[in-house]
């Protein structure tokens, strides 16, 4: 199977120059965040969420909500932000999300947000930036 390409491509050398190391670890190791520990759960602003592996707008604020859990999570992704791919880590299928610009993982996405959508990206704080308006 092919690997996907992404627009966005750097070696691992520049990865780990670009980002921070717990930034490298969740985006390129596909890392996790303890809950609760990202400023950016408490954003409550409005403004756009991006990746901060390259800055793709990801999220707008109005479809962030409070999902209890310790990650800042969205109910909609800004239309082509995002891909999907299964993750079968841990014993169990979940399905996760990246940046489609770079390949940044970002989270997982569950069916259990609130409507219209009915979806609950839990994105890791750590892999966003956010602009206000």
């Amino acid at each position: 199977m092919e690997e996907k390409r992404f627009p966005v491509t750097h070696s691992d050398e520049e990865w780990r120059k670009l980002l921070t190391p717990e930034q490298y670890d969740i985006l390129r190791g596909h890392g996790t965040e303890a809950p609760g520990t990202c400023a950016l759960n408490y954003e409550k602003r409005a403004g756009t969420f991006s990746c901060a592996g390259c800055g793709q707008e990801l999220f707008a604020s109005k479809k962030k909500f409070e999902s209890g859990t310790g990650w800042p999570s969205f109910n909609d992704p800004e239309p082509g932000s995002i891909d999907e791919t299964v993750d079968r880590a841990y014993g169990m299928v979940r399905t996760e999300v990246h940046c489609s610009r770079c390949g940044s993982h970002l989270g997982h996405v569950f069916p259990d947000g609130p409507p219209p959508t009915g979806l609950r990206y839990c994105i890791n704080g750590v892999a966003m930036n956010f602009k206000p308006e």
